[in-house]
């Protein structure tokens, strides 16, 4: 079974370590670009759309059809 969480294993110096990880994660990012956020926003919204014409599809297929035989 999964160890339990043990409060005494935190210490100042594990926060301190893991806040220094993620500034220096946060100090590599940078905004991203005209041309690059409408990239991603295109990609993200195919997803989207895809997900929901097979959602669709599947709907369809187990509730309406039954209903043409």
């Amino acid at each position: 079974m999964a160890d339990s969480f043990d409060l005494s294993k935190i210490n100042s110096a594990s926060i301190n370590q893991t806040l220094k990880t993620y500034m220096r994660v946060l100090k590599l990012t940078k905004k991203p670009s005209r041309e690059e956020f409408l990239t991603i926003a295109k990609v993200a919204g195919l997803g989207i759309l895809a997900i929901g014409v097979i959602g669709f599809l599947i709907y369809v297929l187990l509730v309406e059809m039954p209903k043409w035989v």
